[in-house]
């Protein structure tokens, strides 16, 4: 499937929940709030960077999101990836990925040091994310949490995400 990616743009937002609360409603590790997440982030100004896949007929079928975190003992800036979202009848077709590899390209342009997410290290590796950190964020994510390191150190301390992911 030919896909091209741009920002999102006014009018995106209805598109952009309906398919971020579509892509994540079978997920097991999906709590519900993936959707709302995006238009808080959005509410805050906290939404650094949001991009959409469209089809040939130009429907949005994908999106990702990038937010500022905070760290203990890190030099700013660095961001989060969550989340990445394709709709579900064009899930593993390579929409996804094109959406991380833009997204991070995109992110290292605009002076990102680093990206931190929590998600499968087995699907994150290949975009060369790590679970080789000393960074914290909870018990229960901290197996999940990995970073991709774009310039500087490797930071440590507590990450701190954007105040909409306190729901």
């Amino acid at each position: 499937m030919k896909i091209a990616i741009r920002p999102e743009q006014p009018g995106d937002e209805r598109a952009i929940r309906a398919l971020t609360d579509a892509a994540f409603r079978d997920m097991v590790h999906a709590d519900g709030d993936e959707g709302p997440l995006v238009e808080r982030l959005r509410a805050d100004g906290d939404l650094t960077l949001s991009l959409v896949a469209l089809s040939a007929d130009e429907a949005i079928v994908g999106h990702i999101a990038f937010s500022p975190v905070s760290i203990e003992h890190g030099e700013a800036p660095w961001y989060q990836l969550a989340p990445v979202s394709v709709i579900p009848l064009r899930q593993k077709t390579g929409i996804g990925s094109d959406l991380i590899e833009k997204g991070l390209s995109d992110m290292r342009g605009a002076g990102a040091k680093g990206i931190a997410l929590v998600g499968d290290p087995d699907y994150y590796s290949r975009f060369g994310f790590t679970r080789e950190h000393d960074l914290s964020l909870s018990d229960e994510l901290d197996p999940f949490l990995q970073i991709l390191v774009f310039e500087g150190e490797k930071p440590s301390g507590k990450l701190t995400l954007a105040p909409a992911f306190d729901g």
